[in-house]
């Protein structure tokens, strides 16, 4: 005799097959959206979760130069200095690190350079974390040329290999030690700058980053004579150029290589860099100004501090054995223009991540000092009619890029703190 199963128990068994089907892990909701009674469940093994994607190695990584963002994992071996210098000890600062597939590597052809913002320095950075070296990490950012050399850029993440990623430390949008950049406002804010403003710290670097690299026109060496007669015009004798040291006004037409004639003065020396005359930081019409000869070659490579003494030619300049103070009135200009370069040549564009510390006697490393001297000149002497027409003139007829510290010089502090 055939049994006979009532409804009710059909749809139950189905219903309870159904459920069966579904793993564990997927929560049951009701229509409003809250977690639904529990049922009881039959033990079914969850599905594994699908892996994370497998790091690249630093080989895969040095053949993809793309500028995609990829995840490397390799050893610390190091701090690269320059295209072909990798140092493993007396660490400069905390701005890079060398990884490689082996802990042992020495040859920088079989090495990754890795571009440390500033919100990892303090965690990432080797100066600070000397144990690093031979830590195996996974680093996160885009694969792209750094010191001239592959590498990757704007990174964006750090872990030691294996671990989880609460070790990872990500770049924070704003900086709670400075103030929001709302001290001064610049015609340009609701265009050039709109996507900067209400920005600090990382963030706001690099967004100005973005903004002055967009668009721009990249001089000549010998363009950059007749920018200077442009940027830098007296403005009681149009005729003439004011140096940027010795405040001197001397004929236009009076540039050269001779004794008492001006020439390019690179304000970011260029041998810190090592970038020499090459076009692009080598040119850019922003750090570079008009100087007598004798007063160029005293200041020479050196770094910006206080003390010295007397130059000749320049009064109100001292020099030391490794420092350059140039005169009060355009301290300030030296120090915008110097934080303009660390913002703009951050090593994305095939040339050495430029960037201001706090030492002097930085040789041909891409650092410049002295930081506290730069803020504090930054603060003393704010922008003046001069500096402010220079930087219109870049903009409208040169480079078409501005300095951002020309229109908001209390960005200064929002990026590099009080």
């Amino acid at each position: 005799m055939p049994v006979v199963i009532p409804r009710r128990r059909i749809a139950a068994v189905v219903t309870g097959l159904a459920i069966a089907l579904v793993p564990p892990s997927l929560a049951l909701t009701s229509a409003a959206g809250s977690p639904a009674t529990t049922l009881p469940l039959p033990r079914v093994a969850a599905a594994p979760a699908l892996a994370a994607a497998t790091p690249l190695t630093v080989s895969q990584a040095i053949g993809s130069q793309t500028g995609q963002s990829a995840t490397v994992r390799g050893y610390v071996v190091g701090q690269p200095t320059a295209t072909s210098t990798v140092v493993r000890s007396n660490f400069p600062n905390d701005y890079a690190l060398a990884i490689a597939d082996s802990a042992s590597e020495t040859s920088t052809s079989r090495m990754l350079y890795v571009q440390i913002p500033s919100a990892f320095r303090s965690s990432w950075g080797l100066q600070s974390n000397p144990s690093l070296m031979g830590r195996q990490l996974d680093v996160t950012g885009a694969l792209a040329a750094y010191f001239s050399h592959p590498g990757m850029t704007s990174t964006s993440a750090f872990a030691f290999s294996g671990t989880s990623t609460t070790t990872t430390t990500t770049s924070p949008t704003s900086t709670t030690s400075s103030p929001s950049p709302t001290g001064t406002t610049s015609p340009y804010d609701s265009t050039y700058y709109a996507s900067a403003i209400g920005k600090t710290g990382s963030a706001l670097h690099t967004e100005l980053h973005r903004i002055i690299s967009s668009g721009v026109t990249t001089l000549t060496y010998d363009q950059v004579w007749t920018a200077l007669k442009d940027t830098d015009q007296d403005p009681s004798n149009t005729n003439n150029v004011v140096e940027i040291y010795s405040g001197r006004s001397i004929a236009k037409s009076d540039n050269g290589g001779g004794v008492d004639q001006w020439n390019r003065e690179h304000v970011w020396a260029k041998s810190h860099g090592d970038f020499g005359t090459v076009n692009g930081p080598g040119t850019d019409v922003h750090h570079l100004r008009p100087e007598d000869i004798t007063v160029n070659s005293t200041r020479g490579n050196l770094d910006f501090d206080l003390g010295g003494s007397a130059v000749s030619q320049c009064t109100g300049c001292l020099s030391d054995a490794d420092s350059f103070e140039p005169r009060n009135a355009v301290k300030g200009d030296v120090a915008r223009m110097i934080f303009y370069m660390a913002v703009r040549w951050d090593g994305g564009d095939g040339f050495a991540d430029l960037e201001p510390n706090n030492l002097v006697g930085n040789g041909t490393a891409p650092y410049i000092g002295k930081l506290s001297v730069l803020k504090q000149w930054n603060l003393q002497d704010p922008p003046d009619a001069f500096e402010k027409r220079r930087n219109q003139v870049i903009f409208d007829t040169w480079q078409h890029n501005r300095n951002p510290f020309i229109d908001h010089p209390e960005w200064v502090t929002a990026i590099y703190g009080s």
